[in-house]
């Protein structure tokens, strides 16, 4: 377990030019005898940190996924209007930037890698928020982050629209799955051996995302001025906001394929600690990839109704961007183009996130609170996080080939975004907490608190909103199964949680005889030394 050294800052910042190992027997104050068992340090190459521009691709990276390709569909389908439609669109941006400007806070406060995690045990050595009991918070997203933060739903999006543009309309789930598990595997072993090679690659399927989008708009303004393939040209602007529906709740699953859609803001957050001058490139270049994804979508979204007719768009579903691409280009470009396309924006999301959530996985286990903790933490051979990238491979790997296809696969999938509105929800309080109590909580940047609220609110209705039977009481991403199930299964996600702070902190150890507590240390060169302790079971 972590001890509260892991976040004494102060403590860092006049930590001596070297630290000495000694491993052997300690004391603590109380006079507490303590096997150190093992130290690791660890120094990330400055060579190998992020600059702007690949911390602005690396965010765009999540936020872009094949979702901008097919969710304009249904939420028009479940708005009826165009105008409204936008609308939401705006609004889930401007939702995505309240997230944004809390975790800036956080972020420029305290700039270290593991991003939900560090805030969590910020309130612990801060003002003892989320404290009681000690590590219950800690091993809660332990279980959301391990478990649900996998690469599962963009790499069999590759593999299935990889396949697609191969030839092959109609492909078996395991064809799809089996060039899923490639990808994924390509993808870790890349961010292991060739750490460099990996964010140039992901850079470049950013720039390739961007243009893309780019074509689509400026083939939108094409398609205003009347340059179209289609005889009948579409009147969706005149008319913005007739066919509008009365009911709240479709308005409200509209809203949240929109937020889901926007979700990848805080990406950078969770890698500080290998960004180059991290609070100014954090304050530089998350504003600009979130304001750029909001302006692209807003726009493209534009693009998709001045080319395509509304009734089209919503009868298109997913293949909406094929349809544009049909009326602006032909029947050729949509079969071969339009594939590869989505293919490749859904890898740029793969790397973006086995870059990123691995690095988590790493600092969860730096704290002690997942099992085998120095193996996971372990930056062998190459200074990556070799063994947590492992770690994110086998559980995206039963991700993606244990659920059945179909609806029980979106079911999952959908889980960690689900658990992630909570998460947001506890950082948003806390951070309120600091910003109305704390008399130490500092940060260069200040989130005002109405946002600070707007952020919590918009999690709140993210957590309850599922609950709400929708029309019909058939959930519109996975009609075969109660629309219940899925808050309910998120929800238990956290009392999972629960369950293993128990095995952890009083089982395990109650079997074992003893537990392992964790001492973190920065030197002023920025070298992390985490130290091992063994701790017997007569001084638990």
């Amino acid at each position: 377990m972590s001890s509260d050294k892991s976040l004494d800052v102060e403590e860092a910042r006049v930590a001596p030019p070297r630290y000495e190992k000694r491993l052997g027997t300690e004391y603590d104050a109380q006079g507490n005898e303590a096997e150190v068992t093992d130290e690791q340090v660890f120094v990330i190459p400055e060579d190998r940190k992020l600059g702007i521009i690949s911390t602005v691709f690396l965010i765009i990276n999540k936020m872009i996924g094949s979702g901008v390709f097919s969710t304009p569909s249904g939420v028009l389908a479940a708005t009826g209007s165009v105008g409204i439609a936008l609308i939401l669109w705006l609004v889930g941006g401007i939702l995505a930037l309240c997230g944004l400007m809390v975790y800036l806070e956080f972020g420029l406060g305290i700039p270290r890698s593991g991003g939900d995690k560090v805030y969590m045990l910020i309130f612990q050595r801060l003002e003892r928020i989320y404290t009681r009991p000690k590590y219950l918070a800690s091993c809660t997203y332990a279980i959301i982050m391990v478990l649900l933060g996998n690469s599962a739903g963009n790499t069999i999006t590759f593999g299935r629209y990889i396949l697609l543009a191969a030839g092959k309309p109609f492909p078996t789930p395991w064809e799809q799955r089996g060039i899923a598990v490639g990808v994924l595997t390509f993808c870790c072993l890349l961010h292991s051996f060739l750490p460099k090679w990996g964010v140039r690659l992901s850079n470049a399927l950013g720039v390739f995302k961007v243009v893309i989008l780019l074509l689509i708009v400026f083939s939108g303004f094409a398609a205003l001025a009347g340059n179209i393939r289609i005889d009948e040209k579409p009147n969706n602007f005149t008319s913005a906001f007739e066919g509008r529906r009365g009911d709240a709740t479709s308005y409200t699953s509209a809203l949240l394929n929109i937020i889901y859609s926007y979700r990848g803001w805080e990406n950078a957050n969770y890698v500080l600690g290998e960004i180059k001058n991290p609070q100014r490139t954090l304050k530089l270049a998350a504003p600009v990839a979130v304001i750029a994804v909001t302006v692209l979508y807003m726009l493209v979204n534009i693009a998709y109704f001045a080319a395509v007719p509304k009734e089209d768009i919503i009868k298109s579903g997913v293949t909406v961007a094929g349809k544009f691409f049909i009326n602006m280009f032909g029947d050729n470009a949509a079969t071969r183009a339009l594939p590869v396309i989505i293919a490749l924006s859904a890898l740029g999301n793969v790397l973006s996130v086995t870059f990123a959530n691995p690095r988590v996985k790493q600092e969860l286990a730096k704290e002690g609170v997942i099992p085998f903790s120095r193996f996971f933490a372990s930056d062998w051979p190459f200074r990556t996080p070799a063994a947590a990238l492992l770690l994110h491979w086998a559980f995206s790997v039963v991700a993606i080939v244990g659920p059945p296809a179909g609806d029980a696969y979106t079911f999952v999938v959908e889980l960690f975004t689900y658990s992630g509105a909570w998460v947001f929800a506890f950082i948003a309080t806390g951070l309120l907490y600091l910003q109305y109590f704390s008399k130490s909580w500092s940060s260069p940047f200040h989130c005002h608190p109405t946002i600070t609220i707007l952020f919590l609110l918009s999690n709140a209705f993210l957590v309850i909103v599922p609950f709400i039977p929708p029309e019909g009481g058939i959930s519109a991403s996975t009609p075969s199964i109660s629309f219940y199930v899925f808050p309910t299964v998120g929800t238990l996600v956290l009392a999972a949680g629960v369950v293993y702070w128990a095995l952890y902190t009083r089982v395990f150890p109650w079997i074992g005889g003893y537990h392992i507590e964790v001492e973190k240390k920065t030197l002023e060169d920025g070298t992390e030394v985490v130290r091992y302790k063994m701790i017997k079971k007569k001084q638990i």
